[in-house]
């Protein structure tokens, strides 16, 4: 008896079955985007099963008063236009990652970075959550789903999560999640409610 093969659940998003057995897994083009100094270039490092493409400059003196990271970071250098990185997710998708610059002087990048992206993780640091500002606008006005990610440097938050979703002004059909950018596994189930969004608004897209 031949059996009819069952749809895929990702999360809560489920995937049509019927792809070819050996068939190359789909392509997600996913977005880490936040201010600077927040932990994109970490989150992407963290997860990527290659060896991440990192397009860094060293900080110097000239960047005195324009680039100020959070002193706990160490942070000695900064992004000056993407991070690139890539995880499989199973035999049927694969996720390319896309990390944004931070600072404002390199904005005119973003809709380049983002056009075919399907979500977006949006990285918070709650000590310089008027950085992240500029990120949720933007994909508010792209209509792109997003999911907000609070870094938590030091493995503590220094504000729930509500008071984080208040701060930033975002529906509640937005999620807004704690993780730690430095550690796979957290990085993994904060993409996961990305692609989870993603899935799910691509899905109910063809479905109308």
């Amino acid at each position: 008896m031949d059996f009819e093969p069952s749809d895929r659940v990702v999360g809560t998003a489920r995937v049509p079955a019927g792809r070819k057995p050996g068939a190359a897994p789909v392509p997600v083009k996913i977005v880490i985007a936040g201010g600077f100094g927040v932990g994109k270039t970490t989150t992407v490092g963290a997860i990527s099963e290659i060896a991440p493409l990192r397009t860094e400059a060293e900080m110097t003196m000239e960047s005195v008063g324009v680039d100020n990271p959070n002193p706990e970071t160490a942070k000695t250098s900064t992004t000056v236009a993407m991070d690139f990185g890539c995880v499989t997710i199973d035999d049927t998708l694969k996720l390319y990652l896309f990390g944004t610059p931070g600072q404002s002087r390199f904005a005119f990048m973003w809709d380049d970075l983002v056009r075919g992206a399907l979500g977006a993780l949006v990285v918070v640091d709650t000590n310089r959550i008027d950085d992240c500002y500029p990120a949720v606008d933007y994909f508010e006005r792209a209509g792109m789903p997003f999911v907000v990610g609070v870094n938590t440097f030091n493995g503590q938050l220094s504000y729930s999560l509500d008071e984080v979703r208040w701060a930033l002004a975002v529906p509640e059909d937005v999620p807004v999640l704690s993780f730690d950018a430095r550690f796979r596994g957290s990085v993994r189930d904060a993409l996961l409610v990305v692609l989870d969004r993603a899935l799910d608004r691509a899905l109910k897209m063809k479905s109308t």
